[in-house]
């Protein structure tokens, strides 16, 4: 299943880069590119959008008005928020009004992988829930965005389950046992901060898969993630063992 996401952000170097970033994910397609909070609303109350990519400091109308907007008409869709200003206020309105993730300019495309990965999950427990209860390992996912841990998922089933059934509980879509204890033990091998691109280079995998275990391993709280800006062009995202 393929999500839609809009950008709606003034700068349009920052928006095409921001798009760029989105679409690198399979599981994503652009529904566009609004430069305004009044431009988003009038596509959003014409076309079904699943993730908006909203910027905090737009001219006619900002972001959190934007998102004020969306709640008050009742937009089905989830919401990122980016701003370049990691003020208090702002983080404690937006939170307030329900947002999945919020991203600090400048941010790296690992980090943004992150915020898209989160909506991901809450959409997926969303969607296998309808129609019937939830669990507390989807009801987790849902309200922190996160999966629950392998060990306290395998934990928190009360009835028996064969080892393929325990296996397919305990890891979600595309985390593979082996690939990821492969990564486990490289970490446990080299304490210091690594790059996602040396990861995958030392271990034969493509930057895609390594940068899918490593969000997944910073969901677990397994590995600890910090941007380097210290690279002469584009920051990067560095991880090493938590």
């Amino acid at each position: 299943m393929s999500y839609k996401i809009l950008i709606v952000e003034d700068d349009p170097m920052v928006a095409m880069i921001n798009e760029q970033y989105a679409t690198k994910n399979p599981d994503f397609v652009s529904a566009g590119i609004c430069r305004n909070g009044k431009d988003a609303l009038e596509f959003l109350s014409k076309n079904k959008v699943d993730l908006v990519v909203l910027d905090v400091y737009m001219p006619y109308m900002d972001g959190v008005e934007t998102l004020k907007k969306i709640r008050e008409q009742n937009i089905q869709t989830q919401v990122i928020m980016v701003t370049a200003a990691n003020d208090t206020s702002t983080l404690e309105r937006t939170m307030n009004l329900g947002v999945v993730d919020y991203l600090v300019k400048p941010f790296a495309m690992e980090r943004f992988q992150v915020a898209l990965q989160k909506f991901a999950a809450k959409a997926n427990a969303l969607r296998q829930g309808k129609g019937g209860s939830l669990d507390q390992s989807s009801i987790d996912t849902i309200i922190g965005g996160t999966a629950a841990s392998p060990k306290l998922a395998a934990a928190s089933s009360d009835a028996p389950q064969n080892s393929a059934q325990a296996q397919k509980a305990a890891y979600p879509k595309g985390i593979q046992k082996q690939t990821l204890q492969t990564i486990q033990e490289y970490f446990d091998k080299n304490p210091n901060w690594q790059r996602g691109d040396i990861v995958a280079q030392n271990l034969g995998l493509s930057i895609v898969t390594v940068r899918h275990y490593l969000n997944f391993l910073v969901d677990q709280r397994e590995l600890c993630q910090t941007i380097d800006y210290e690279t002469g062009g584009r920051p990067s995202m560095l991880y090493k063992k938590a």
